[in-house]
């Protein structure tokens, strides 16, 4: 079971799994942007996620793919919040995370609403976000990047990537408690496809219980990801199978909270998993 606590002393859980649906408000997202880039068409998906299952909405107003440029935080904050609002607005009770590493986004967010922060640079990118989480105490999810989503799939390197990753988890959760966020606000994700070739991902996950040491739960996002197409010569839309089997192994592994384009899918698969290994 887990139990994850959020903002405002807000808790998710108790549940064998949490479900976190992804809602791109972008033009360049890899696998839907540009299709929910409006706000009204994007707050219907994610009325769509919640009844589907889906405990937490991801909102992402900047694409992370490889190779993907930033955009402007004032460009960021004008593409999330008015979905935010017209979210909590229909449903008070959403557990908004809010995708981005940047402090004066977080800010915003959180001032509105969210309860989540999503951060694909531990902090690195922008040293402002950590008084803004200090500050509010958010869920955060804590990831693994090798470097800025422009420069991270450029001959990424390493000599234990199972290892070093555990390391800088390690380092990172002694200096965000440190510095004040509680560490029951803090998870872990080991970043699929954010500076890793297509053998160190299956590298982590092949050895993913090896992060549980560390004693917080386990954050993973392997929905339509470019490493099914590499393995397999899939199409974007072709890669749901593979994204299924490798949610249902990673639960099975404790995983427990899974970020998905495909909430009732998933929502299946992970009942299944609980089903058969309870």
């Amino acid at each position: 079971m887990i139990q994850w606590s959020v903002k405002g002393g807000g808790v998710i859980g108790p549940a064998p799994f949490l479900i976190a649906g992804i809602v791109n408000i972008t033009p360049d997202s890899f696998f839907d942007g540009g299709k929910y880039h409006a706000p009204a068409q994007a707050a219907a998906h994610a009325a769509l996620l919640l009844d589907q299952g889906a405990h937490i909405l991801d909102l992402g107003g900047e694409s992370t793919r490889p190779f993907a440029a930033p955009v402007d935080a004032s460009i960021e904050i004008s593409r999330v919040i008015p979905v935010m609002e017209q979210i909590l607005k229909a449903r008070p009770d959403t557990n908004i995370s809010v995708d981005t590493y940047k402090a004066r986004v977080a800010k915003k967010c959180l001032q509105s609403g969210a309860v989540i922060i999503n951060d694909i640079s531990a902090c690195r990118f922008d040293p402002e976000l950590l008084d803004v989480l200090v500050e509010h105490k958010p869920g955060y999810v804590l990831m693994h990047a090798l470097d800025r989503p422009e420069r991270m799939q450029n001959d990424p390197v390493y000599d234990n990537v199972v290892k070093e990753i555990l390391t800088f988890f390690e380092k990172k959760l002694n200096q965000l408690v440190r510095a004040g966020l509680p560490e029951d606000r803090i998870v872990l994700d080991p970043g699929i496809g954010f500076g890793k070739t297509l053998e160190h991902n299956l590298e982590i996950l092949r050895h993913i219980e090896s992060f549980t040491v560390l004693d917080r739960p386990l954050y993973i996002g392997l929905s339509n990801k470019s490493m099914w197409g590499k393995m397999f010569g899939l199409e974007l839309k072709e890669r749901v199978l593979p994204t299924q089997v490798a949610v249902a192994l990673m639960a099975a592994k404790n995983v427990r909270i899974h970020r998905v384009h495909d909430v009732q899918l998933t929502s299946n698969t992970l009942k299944t998993v609980e089903n058969i290994c309870s």
